[in-house]
């Protein structure tokens, strides 16, 4: 039950102070977008309810519960939330100041961006949770106020993939700090180059799904440190995507060669590697590879660098996406982006199947010439400019790996035993890799979990 109402009015300057922040909401002009998610919604309402005169005390209550739940569903106070939605917001000012440095844009842009920014800080500096609560108390003549939510209640720190750039993290210090923000603006635009804005700047990785992107709000966290071996074709790949970032030029690259040798983990971790420097990776399935040309109109503009990922490689005659991929290496009529690369992995070298009756035979209906069309099916992987072979890893670089990643694990067996154990289920499970001998880590991890204790498979536990 609440508690007893109390006989007060709304001060006329509070009310006046109320109705201030309503007109600056209203007036926004390029950055109207920052209040249009759930707590910006939620506020405004909130905002009207406290500002009617007399106020309807059921009504100011509901209002007050659907603001405070939308904080507690992202577990974030209002400051925080209208910070990150400045930040990741896409309109005509921040799109435009990505592309062009902010001295070049049109000055009524300029202008608007920094009145609205003006306005947004009024509403972060007010509309904390005590004051919020305070007028509510007011209003609707309770005893007490509220229970409110403010910064210090905030979720805690992300893991490490998923914390802020530091960059962003000083930003954001300096607006809590800014006596005025439309004074931060070059910052702010310079932010909008580095980071990106909308989906570009919330995600760091995609996958296109029919016919859009989709963000992916949790990409593997693999890091190339926790990759050994095969330091040729990572010190190649890691050059190639330095390129792609500097806007010189980059190839597509074909990741050929064993299972479970890492191909598609090293292209992942390149997205932890250089994604403050502004790489993106979209993942797009051989389902999917038809509609790839539509991808690259949406990359062009945008400064960020793409890496379009197709895993686990192959084709079948005739078949559609073989043909898809073929513009994308090869270009059409439009200019390529050179912001967009391809990175496929396959285990098969020679990527469109052939079979032996593809061969030419004499006879009348043959293809005269077909021998050329074998050739161009032979020679697909060609039109990548850049091949990185991973050859099968030998019983040294396997025993590498698995040494590296007892360390990196702390597991409590001593070297001999762990050597001995590793070739046992190298040879019972699905030979020497790096996968092989994550898989073998995880399974001693998990036999010596003090919540778990599965038996070794087969012969590894005598």
């Amino acid at each position: 039950m609440f508690p007893q109402p109390r006989d007060r009015r709304m001060d006329a300057q509070v009310l006046k102070q109320i109705h201030l922040l309503q007109q600056q909401a209203a007036s926004l002009l390029v950055y109207q977008s920052v209040l249009r998610q759930a707590p910006g919604q939620a506020l405004l309402r909130l905002l009207t309810a406290l500002g009617r005169s007399p106020a309807d005390r059921v009504d100011l209550l509901r209002a007050y519960g659907d603001w405070f739940y939308t904080l507690a569903t992202r577990q974030q106070s209002w400051q925080s939330h209208l910070l990150d939605q400045i930040l990741l917001d896409e309109n005509p000012f921040t799109q435009a100041a990505q592309r062009t440095d902010l001295n070049a844009l049109p000055q009524p842009l300029v202008a608007a961006a920094a009145a609205d920014l003006r306005s947004l800080q009024a509403l972060y500096t007010t509309c904390t949770g005590d004051r919020l609560g305070q007028w509510l108390a007011i209003a609707a003549g309770l005893s007490l106020p509220p229970v409110g939510w403010s910064a210090a209640d905030d979720l805690p720190t992300a893991p490490a993939h998923l914390q802020t750039p530091l960059q962003t993290q000083r930003l954001r210090a300096q607006f809590q700090a800014a006596a005025d923000w439309a004074g931060l603006l070059p910052d702010l635009a310079q932010h909008y180059r580095r980071a990106g804005v909308g989906d570009y700047a919330r995600y760091r990785a995609f996958r296109w799904q029919g016919g859009r992107l989709e963000g992916i709000a949790h990409p593997d966290p693999i890091s190339l440190d926790a990759l050994v071996g095969y330091e040729r074709q990572k010190q190649t790949l890691l050059q190639n995507t330095e390129a792609l970032l500097a806007g010189a030029p980059a190839l597509n690259v074909l990741l050929y060669g064993s299972r479970g040798t890492g191909k598609s983990s090293l292209v992942k971790a390149l997205l932890n590697q250089y994604g403050d420097r502004g790489l993106r990776l979209i993942e797009v399935s051989k389902a999917e590879l038809a509609g790839l040309p539509d991808i690259l109109p949406l990359l062009r503009e945008v400064p960020q660098a793409f890496i379009l990922f197709v895993d686990d490689l192959s084709f079948e005659e005739d078949d559609e996406a073989f043909k898809a991929l073929k513009v994308v290496l090869e270009g059409s009529v439009v200019a390529r982006s050179p912001n967009v690369v391809v990175y496929a992995t396959s285990n098969r070298r020679h990527l469109i199947r052939e079979f032996f009756g593809d061969r030419p035979h004499p006879s009348d209906a043959d293809e005269i010439h077909s021998w050329d069309t074998v050739q161009e099916k032979l020679s697909f992987g060609d039109r990548f400019g850049l091949t990185l072979t991973f050859e099968p890893a030998d019983q040294d670089t396997y025993l590498d790996i698995v040494r590296y990643l007892a360390r990196q694990n702390d597991l409590p067996l001593d070297p001999k035993t762990l050597e001995f154990q590793a070739l046992q289920w190298a040879t019972q499970q699905n030979g020497r890799s790096g996968r092989t001998a994550r898989q073998f880590v995880d399974w001693v991890r998990s036999a010596n979990s003090p919540s778990a204790n599965p038996p070794l498979p087969d012969r590894l536990d005598r």
